[in-house]
């Protein structure tokens, strides 16, 4: 029950930071510190990312109609809608410089920064630059209000960014698209919904890449945990994906700067703990 409860809580956690920009990695890293599954090294390492698996289906569910590119018409016919296969063509666009680097680098890059010096220094600086861009965009109006008026060189501008938070453990790839996309003009909502898209192929290639790394072999009660994990990360990232929505429609992302500076000082101050103690 105990190792259940730690599911569920894992999976709450993920559901919550995976779409607010303030980075799942920082997060997870604290709570598996003082919070650690009681199962092999490999199942976590498989735990932590397969459960984006449940976030992804959050996206699909609210967003489905938005990622079908064939449409009815009045009189019936089913026609083919092009400015949903131009939406995919950016998502696609986007997505590549992380593709590329992540297929190539992803052992050395885990090796090199997955720690908490990393983590917390990302947290700080890009918990800075939200409020600085926040600051300096201040009553400009945006040029691209919706997903739709983003163009092809702004989502290659994003997926540089996302590229950043793959590299970078703690950045948050939420919280890095999202920053790119309200620095070069997009609008608050339309680049929160542009980083819900493109965690779909994102986070469900990461997933697959996961499984056929670390394999299928474990017992019945880790796959219960997985199951557990994942469909509470899909129940709460409903909410945390509706609550954001409604959020930026009214509020600038300067908060979430300021949580970040703070998270990123407490995941120092620790790692200095840990140095100290030992």
């Amino acid at each position: 029950m105990i190792e259940i409860l730690k599911a569920i809580f894992l999976g709450i956690v993920e559901g919550i930071t995976e779409w607010l920009p303030v980075s799942s990695t920082g997060h997870m890293i604290l709570v598996d510190e003082f919070l650690q599954l009681d199962a092999s090294e490999a199942f976590k390492e498989l735990f932590f990312v397969v459960i984006q698996f449940g976030a992804i289906l959050a996206v699909l569910t609210i967003y489905w109609k938005r990622f079908i590119p064939l449409r009815r018409t009045r009189h019936g016919r089913v026609v083919a809608d092009p400015q949903v296969f131009r939406l995919w063509l950016k998502i696609i666009i986007a997505c590549v410089p992380a593709a590329v680097i992540g297929v190539l680098f992803d052992e050395q890059l885990n090796a090199m920064f997955y720690n908490f010096q990393t983590v917390g220094i990302a947290l700080i600086v890009f918990g800075v630059a939200f409020i600085a861009v926040e600051n300096r965009n201040g009553g400009q109006a945006p040029r691209a209000l919706k997903v739709h008026d983003i163009t092809y060189g702004d989502a290659f501008i994003i997926g540089v960014f996302q590229l950043i938070a793959a590299i970078f453990p703690g950045t948050s790839r939420s919280g890095a698209t999202i920053l790119g996309s309200i620095a070069i003009g997009i609008s608050r909502p339309a680049a929160a919904e542009f980083t819900f898209f493109l965690a779909v192929p994102v986070m469900f290639g990461a997933s697959l890449l996961k499984f056929f790394k670390l394999g299928f072999a474990y017992t019945g009660f880790e796959w219960l945990l997985l199951i557990i994990g994942t469909v509470v990360a899909y129940i709460v990232s409903l909410l945390a994906i509706r609550f954001l929505m409604g959020y930026v429609k009214r509020h600038d992302f300067k908060v979430f700067g300021w949580y970040r500076i703070v998270l990123g000082a407490l995941v120092l101050g620790y790692w200095v703990y840990t140095l100290l103690a030992a």
